[in-house]
């Protein structure tokens, strides 16, 4: 009976074992089918695969091609590990230790990663290093999305070809955290397929998230001695009302856009939920003033909490020091993970220095299952494993030209499919209007129907920065940076037709009239003002039907004029004059013949002052003089009981109203004709796109590009020459006899032989001087050699590259000094024949002379 349930339960584990490997067949298709489908979203129909087997490795350094010994001592080291991980963890996958590069030659990985600062400001920090990775290589999934990679090739080799996988993005991205001052490693683990394939359809796009809005909290002091505030008169049950409706409405919506998502933001069914390699970069907090830990998808540029459940896992993580083997569950993600990496229970180090390792196996299980060697030596052996310290990086120092940096994306262009809305980027100077990125949101998920369209723009001479297309409304607004022409900030217009609806915003600091915004309809203009020293801050119009053509003097403009209805302007409360003298508003009825004035109100009145001008007729006038009768004004004195003022004062008031009406009329036309201006440059602007072009920037400005290969061409030479030409050798030995114009020739035999003595000490003492210095900077490196093979043993890794970094600095000064003093040694003779011929045929000279 026994032999038979053992039997049974031998089937039920063989039959086990073919479903599993059923399933795993069926899964490895099912990721065929995946990988295809991804590559087709991801990867452009217009780019081949690359090949990488094709790639050229014939130029690379030899530190690609081999490995030092150092190096071949840290792959032991990792085998071993290797062996002691995989028979204390039997049931974990391998770990990411060393794959070959692109030589085909194995690298432990920690010694791919190159810290590298690049001099660009943008690379400075850490999202500007992350977008710049995202959008300068091209995504490939990996060839199995179950496996790490088989390979790991030099950052240098991923920036020269702008493709790699996840480990690829992640390697370079690390490279540059680190060389920016970031505590950076990278991580090989697992996420969730649409992180791993870079599907971003149901996800909404970053920059139509909209910023978080956070609530002030009202700063309550609690003071027996405060006023009371009046009582609030305000209907509170209407209040509640008004409340509950906008609760009710925000409500709809939401759960509106809650049915609308979970149609939509469900993804399929993944089978390998939890088993798609992924690799990302941890940063620590700590340095670079970082508060709290985070993660970066290389793919995305984006950062993640830690908390994030779309990481579901982590084997280990590695920086250019050192590689940590993750000890902790993931059973709930990366949430409940620790990242304290000296913690050497829940994160195993390989190179461990004087902390011993958790996963080191005793004596005697080592000799029984590892090796066959005794126990005293191979103790001996992790002893010495464990003082070793990470060698340098085997890879060359990370370059990125300035036209390389600029061009940002991939091939120039790189698109992202969000939901509902699709991103494109491109180059600065790829596209002739200067277009740099363009965000088209649409109405429905498969992306038909356009809604709107943001684009972005970059170099342009009309310091347009951004414009906003309302494809519903047919309403475009487009934004400027300070330094316009005309000052513009901001235009919003349905079309760039004259007398149309638009608004226009300038920048008020830069204008003599203060004018911030103007907002014109067809019967209607109203201008916003700002900072002026009357006090004026509205200035509203309203026309009539067109008229006849008139022609402004001063401007090139004819304006189908039309008649000014009304003049309305307010002013802000001007403290050095009383209230009731202070106009709070001014209306001038053009075609009614009156004028309005509304004064600001005193303090505790709830009524202003008010005069109304009505302006006699043509008849009643003599000459061009009015004619003031008592009628012609009504005027409300708040809080006076005189009702008339003298009408001499009233007199002399409205001649200075109808004065400032001309002004204003003249004011208006001048204000339409600057409309018709403006409308006309930014059509022009519009059709005839300019882009700007630093002077520094030799590769695209002809004319700087020219300037500068001119000069290229004149040579040292030439210039030495020329330098020759206006020195004049003689003069202080001239002094010495008196500056004789006709000399005797052992005059100039001792002129001559002096100059070229004194020629030829400069030269000797020009060389001692170079020997001198290259002898003290020997002298220095040897000194610090000795000091470095004293301390070497006492010294941390990072104390020892500060030393390498600062002796290949001593290195290259000495040998430019050497390169100095064999130039000088070669040069002296050339420079003293020279001299000796230049005496020979100088005019004062050459009568003694000229034979020799």
């Amino acid at each position: 009976g026994g032999r038979m349930e053992v039997l049974e339960e031998t089937e039920e584990e063989e039959q086990r074992e073919e479903e599993l490997k059923a399933l795993e067949i069926s899964n490895n298709l099912q990721d065929v089918e995946t990988k295809v489908s991804m590559e087709q979203v991801c990867v452009p129909s217009d780019v081949p695969d690359f090949d990488w087997s094709s790639i050229d490795t014939s130029q690379l350094p030899s530190s690609y091609k081999t490995n030092s010994l150092k190096e071949k001592k840290l792959l032991h080291i990792a085998d071993h590990f290797l062996q002691q991980y995989a028979h204390l963890c039997p049931d974990r996958k391998p770990l990411f230790l060393h794959p070959v590069n692109e030589c085909g030659l194995e690298k432990f990985v920690s010694t791919t990663v190159r810290p590298t600062l690049l001099p660009y400001a943008e690379l400075y920090h850490w999202d500007g290093c992350a977008s710049f990775v995202s959008d300068y290589l091209t995504m490939e999934p990996l060839e199995s999305p179950l496996t790490p990679p088989s390979s790991l090739y030099s950052p240098t080799t991923i920036l020269k070809y702008q493709r790699g996988n996840c480990f690829d993005f992640s390697v370079l991205l690390c490279s540059m955290l680190i060389g920016a001052g970031y505590d950076a490693y990278c991580v090989h683990g697992y996420a969730t397929r649409e992180i791993c394939t870079l599907d971003e359809t149901l996800k909404l796009c970053p920059l139509l998230r909209k910023p978080q809005e956070v609530p002030k909290e009202g700063m309550k002091k609690s003071n027996k001695y405060r006023v009371k505030p009046p009582p609030d008169l305000q209907s509170k049950f209407e209040l509640q009302q008004e409340a509950k409706k906008v609760a009710e409405t925000e409500a709809a919506q939401k759960n509106k856009e809650r049915e609308e998502e979970k149609e939509v933001e469900k993804p399929e069914h993944d089978p390998l939920h939890g088993l798609h390699v992924h690799a990302w970069v941890l940063v620590l907090s700590g340095k670079k003033e970082v508060p709290e830990t985070f993660f970066i998808n290389p793919f995305t540029g984006n950062s993640h909490s830690t908390m994030d459940e779309r990481f579901l896992g982590i084997e280990s993580v590695w920086n250019h020091r050192n590689y940590w083997v993750n000890m902790q569950d993931c059973w709930n993600g990366c949430k409940d993970l620790i990242f304290d990496l000296g913690d050497t229970i829940r994160w195993e180090v390989l190179l461990s220095g004087s902390n011993k390792s958790l996963l080191l196996l005793s004596d005697a299980e080592e000799e029984k299952e590892l090796f066959d060697k005794e126990a005293d030596d191979t103790q001996e052996k992790e002893e010495e494993d464990m003082s070793f310290d990470m060698p340098p990086s085997w890879v060359a120092p990370i370059q990125i030209y300035p036209r390389e940096f600029e061009t940002c994306c991939s091939e120039g262009r790189k698109v992202i499919l969000y939901k509902k809305a699709k991103l494109e980027k491109w180059a600065p100077y790829l596209n002739g209007n200067g277009l740099v990125k363009r965000l088209t949101v649409y109405a429905d998920l498969d992306c038909t129907e356009v809604v709107e369209v943001r684009e972005w723009f970059k170099n342009r001479e009309d310091m347009l920065d951004m414009r906003e297309t309302n494809k519903l409304t047919k309403l475009t607004t487009d934004y400027f940076s300070p330094g316009h022409l005309l000052h513009l900030k901001a235009h919003i217009y349905t079309s760039l037709v004259p007398e149309t609806e638009y608004t226009m915003e300038f920048y008020n600091e830069a204008r003599v009239d203060g004018l911030q915004k103007r907002v014109e309809t067809a019967n209607e203009m109203t201008e916003y003002f700002v900072g002026r020293d009357d006090f004026l801050h509205v200035r509203y119009m309203e026309f009539g039907k067109r008229g006849k053509k008139i022609h402004l003097a001063g401007t090139r403009t004819d304006i189908n004029s039309r008649p000014i209805v009304q003049i309305k302007e307010c002013f802000h409360r001007n403290p050095e004059k009383p209230a009731d003298e202070d106009v709070a508003e001014r209306i001038f009825l053009i075609t009614e013949d009156m004028i309005q004035l509304t004064y600001h109100l005193k303090d505790k009145y709830i009524t202003a002052s008010k005069k109304d001008f009505f302006k006699a007729a043509e008849g009643d006038r003599k000459g061009n003089e009015i004619v003031m009768t008592p009628e012609m004004c009504i005027t409300y004195q708040a809080g006076s009981s005189e009702r008339d003022e003298e009408l001499v004062h009233l007199y002399k008031l409205l001649q200075e109203l109808t004065a400032e009406e001309k002004q204003l009329k003249q004011q208006v036309q001048q204000s339409e004709a600057e409309v018709l201006k403006i409308l006309k440059i930014r059509e022009n602007e519009e059709t005839n796109v300019k882009l700007s072009v630093s002077i520094y920037n030799t590769g695209r400005n002809e004319k700087r590009r020219q300037q500068y290969e001119a000069m290229k061409n004149t040579t040292e030479d030439e210039l030495w020459r020329q330098g020759e030409q206006d020195l004049d050798y003689l003069a202080p030995f001239l002094i010495q006899i008196g500056h004789r114009e006709k000399m005797t020739k052992g005059q100039a035999l001792r002129v001559r032989d002096d100059c070229l003595t004194d020629f030829k000490h400069r030269l000797i003492n020009k060389a001692n001087i170079i020997q001198a210095r290259l002898e003290k900077a020997a002298e220095e490196l040897q000194e610090k050699d000795q000091w470095f093979q004293k301390n070497q043993n006492r010294l941390s890794a990072e104390e020892e590259d500060d030393f390498l970094t600062r002796r290949s600095e001593a290195m290259f000064h000495i040998q430019i000094l050497a390169l100095r003093l064999n130039r000088e040694k070669q040069a002296a003779p050339q420079k003293y024949l020279a001299l000796e011929e230049k005496l020979r045929r100088d005019p004062r000279l050459a009568e003694h002379f000229g034979h020799a």
